[in-house]
């Protein structure tokens, strides 16, 4: 019932702006009555939440290792890319911010598994690291969030590799700095 409930909601969500989709219009398309949505969910936001955790889940577990920060990159925008009509329905609305804690929380989870490589070999504090994952935590939901500003208009593809180019090396290098402190 919950994945019909899902699949009809994220239908809808590509066809129409949130704001629109109401559980009567859900619980009819999906062929269900009010009473089975309000079982499973407490209203549309509680469903969002379900539906978004879920595929940053998924997204994670898929990669449980990261050589690059492009790579890094490169999953933070697919979580958004996958579902481009629905992530855009859902963060142009009062769910937004359900939206971005996700977004965070796959922002952080591919830029520490990416540091993990970088500090596995070498002995700076705890503090530094922290440092050093913050920023790169905040680069990434950053051009994440300009991206989606934009109506994820730009090749974000062609940004990350360009990106990545730029920043080549400064990873390694703030860690240096950090060893020589």
């Amino acid at each position: 019932m919950k994945e019909a409930i899902k699949k009809t909601f994220m239908e809808l969500l590509t066809e129409m702006p949130l704001s629109e989709i109401t559980v009567k219009l859900l619980v009819e398309k999906c062929g269900i009555n009010r009473n089975s949505f309000y079982y499973h969910y407490q209203g549309i936001p509680s469903l969002i939440e379900e539906m978004v955790k879920d595929e940053a889940d998924l997204l994670i577990s898929r990669y449980d290792t990261i050589d690059s920060l492009e790579m890094a990159l490169h999953a933070a925008a697919s979580f958004v890319e996958e579902q481009r009509a629905a992530v855009m329905h859902i963060y142009n609305s009062i769910s937004r911010d359900v939206f971005e804690k996700y977004l965070w929380m796959i922002c952080d989870y591919v830029v520490k598994k990416y540091l993990e490589g970088l500090f596995s070999d070498v002995e700076i504090s705890e503090v530094d690291k922290e440092i050093i994952t913050r920023f790169f935590r905040c680069e990434c939901f950053g051009l994440m969030i300009y991206w989606l500003d934009r109506r994820m208009e730009t090749n974000m593809e062609e940004h990350i590799s360009r990106f990545c180019q730029m920043y080549r090396n400064m990873p390694e290098e703030m860690i240096q700095r950090a060893i020589a402190k």
